[in-house]
């Protein structure tokens, strides 16, 4: 009877619990815009979070050389945001120009595009109609969205400008996490209740140890690529090199998926020029991964994850599937996180199983 009562109780707990969801969903257009206000309020902290992350060991060891800690911080705080403020200064103008291009062009792309798909289909006719009707469905698809890429660019463009205040605060906000990062250690352990303390040291040391070489070598891999891509680009006089370099470079923290989203739009554009333009894009694109996949990336990134490709390959195939673009970047280091909190969920199970042993 008391077995029976345990389980009347847990399915009322858990009919409960769905209903307080369904309530809680059906009410969104109350709370939704107090969490749109904190993400908005939260974002700057997160982003100068991860920049000191990402900083913040190059600081220590330059403060393990000899170099005062104060003077290392503002040497890579002046290096790393100068860095972005000029790239900033002397590429914005440049891809605004180009995407100017790039939308006063759109007319004749768009004429020789159709060009090839009434080609395509004239070729396509004997096929049986139901290839043929997903062959007309897939065109008109990929033709609404390259209609529309221009618009979603200028849109991502707006919000950016829009939201410059908030982007201006990060650089401060950063530098303070970098000059009181012991503090905020500190902080966070007192914060931290005494019997999680030790375990979550040791979880965030293995998170660390994990991802962190792999972030920072993947990201410095992206620039070097992307900045080789974008030159080779205008080399070869292909349009809109700067912006295609970024997309290139952008792309490649992708694993495995990442050359080949890359290479669309480059392709796209080498294709209204001359085939002999799209071979030589193919080469450039997919030499870079060659030289990123045997030399950069065994020497920059290291083998930090230690896990096998396929596995790698299921994360990127859900994150495409739940997130797009964002899941692919974010699919590998979610990955990341939850196979070390599996090994630790893991061990703490089985020292709760083992009966301590006598001393």
């Amino acid at each position: 009877m008391d077995i029976r009562m345990k389980w009347y109780y847990r399915i009322g707990f858990l009919l409960l619990l769905l209903i307080a969801i369904f309530v809680f969903l059906k009410i969104s257009f109350v709370w939704m815009p107090i969490v749109r206000m904190a993400a908005i309020i939260v974002l700057p902290f997160v982003i100068a979070g991860f920049i000191t992350y990402l900083l913040h060991p190059i600081v220590e060891k330059l403060h393990e050389k000899g170099l005062h800690r104060g003077l290392a911080i503002i040497l890579i705080y002046v290096l790393f945001f100068g860095g972005i403020g000029f790239a900033l200064y002397k590429g914005i103008p440049v891809i605004i120009d180009q995407l100017k291009d790039l939308s006063e062009s759109a007319p004749a792309f768009a004429k020789q595009y159709r060009g090839w798909i009434n080609h395509l289909q004239s070729h396509t006719r004997a096929w049986p109609d139901g290839l043929q009707t997903k062959l007309n469905d897939g065109i008109d698809a990929i033709e609404k969205k390259m209609d529309s890429l221009l618009t979603v660019i200028v849109n991502i463009l707006m919000k950016l400008l829009n939201s410059a205040l908030i982007f201006m605060i990060i650089p401060f906000i950063a530098f303070y996490m970098l000059k009181d990062f012991p503090l905020i250690k500190r902080a966070v352990w007192y914060l931290t209740p005494k019997k999680w303390r030790k375990k979550g040291t040791a979880f965030l040391k293995d998170v660390d140890d994990s991802l962190g070489s792999y972030i920072r070598g993947q990201l410095l891999v992206c620039i070097i690529i992307g900045s080789i891509s974008a030159l080779l680009f205008w080399i070869f006089h292909l349009k809109y090199p700067l912006l295609l370099g970024l997309i290139v470079g952008a792309t490649n923290v992708i694993p495995y998926f990442g050359p080949i989203i890359g290479a669309v739009p480059a392709v796209i554009i080498a294709a209204t020029t001359s085939v002999k333009l799209v071979i030589i894009t193919l080469v450039i694109v997919f030499g870079l991964q060659f030289l990123e996949g045997n030399i950069l990336s065994p020497y920059i990134v290291g083998k930090s994850l230690h896990m096998h490709p396929l596995l790698i390959m299921v994360a990127l195939t859900a994150g495409g599937e739940i997130g797009g673009i964002l899941g692919l970047i974010l699919a590998v280091p979610i990955l990341v996180v939850l196979k070390v909190a599996i090994l630790h969920a893991k061990n703490h199970f089985m020292q709760r199983e083992t009966p301590d042993s006598p001393t």
